[in-house]
């Protein structure tokens, strides 16, 4: 079963372009959607979610029209989104057991096995009785996927999940997700490029509501090598390098600042080439070195890339 977008926009009565044009396809297993905060993301996810309605365009899961059919779509939804709130004083087997309820699951025995099996699966059936507000970030985020899964659904969709978590929660976070992430469509909306690198065969990049490149990762890092450089310059030097060197990204290191060039060849003798990585990848479509409006966004990383240079 494959998600299918295709001409989706969307603009706000602020005048805010949120969606231009978005096609995508997207197959079971962890795809990525990359972007940063004001791209578009969220809004892509409530939409592909039913939540809101976009001003042209379609999308389809499987043999159902996402936009007409929301209630038979809901049915197959799992959600965990960027704002997840919680009622602090209840506990997560109640919660759990209360949104079971109007997920349909009318059986009291089979609630509390559903309820069981998801809280050791979220490793928080040590907590099961502890009320929701005494919860971590990371315990609140695992929690947040228990109740997506919820209905054995076919398309789970979590909005920057790994947010605001310590290194140690993101392991576990990641963990998860890569469990879930096999048999269904996992969408992971993201500004973390580390996340994308971590868990998804597919990604799409997107910024200013539109799809600039979409594909494999590691096809997507492969199709830069031979064309990152890199240069540790001092602070007052950093300006002028901008100005004159199509630089993709720079980073404080050992006092100093490391950037990084987009570039067929070696800039000059002070540079060293750099091995690409999926950093080099985002930066560079965001600042439009690569991908840009031929991107198709389809799953295949040749389309996308073919105009980098």
């Amino acid at each position: 079963m494959d998600l299918l977008i295709e001409g989706l926009s969307k603009k706000y009565s602020n005048g805010v372009q949120a969606l231009r044009d978005v096609s995508l396809t997207i197959r079971p297993g962890m795809f990525g959607l990359l972007g940063p905060n004001g791209a578009g993301k969220s809004t892509l996810m409530r939409t592909i979610a039913t939540l809101q309605e976009p001003d042209s365009g379609s999308i389809r899961l499987g043999g159902l029209d996402v936009l007409r059919q929301k209630d038979e779509v809901r049915r197959l939804l799992g959600y965990l989104p960027q704002d997840f709130g919680v009622y602090p004083r209840v506990t997560a087997a109640e919660m759990l057991d209360h949104l079971a309820r109007l997920k349909g699951i009318s059986s009291s025995r089979q609630r509390r096995e559903v309820v069981r099996a998801l809280l050791k699966q979220t490793n928080l059936d040590g907590v099961s009785h502890k009320p929701l507000g005494t919860f971590s970030g990371g315990m609140r985020q695992r929690f947040g996927i228990a109740q997506a899964l919820l209905g054995s659904p076919k398309l789970i969709i979590v909005d920057e999940p790994t947010a605001g978590l310590d290194p140690q929660e993101r392991v576990r976070f990641h963990n998860l997700l890569s469990e879930i992430g096999e048999e269904v469509i996992v969408i992971l909306s993201t500004h973390i490029v580390s996340d994308v690198t971590d868990l998804c065969r597919e990604m799409a990049v997107i910024n200013q509501g539109e799809v600039l490149l979409g594909g494999d990762p590691l096809q997507a890092v492969a199709s830069l090598q031979g064309r990152i450089w890199r240069k540790s310059v001092s602070k007052a030097e950093l300006a002028d390098h901008v100005a004159r060197l199509p630089v993709i990204s720079s980073r404080l290191y050992s006092g100093r600042i490391l950037i990084r060039v987009f570039a067929g060849e070696c800039p000059d003798a002070s540079f060293e080439p750099a091995a690409p990585e999926l950093d080099d990848v985002y930066f560079a479509a965001i600042s439009g070195r690569i991908g840009g409006k031929t991107a198709s966004g389809s799953g295949t990383a040749a389309p996308a890339l073919a105009g980098v240079a």
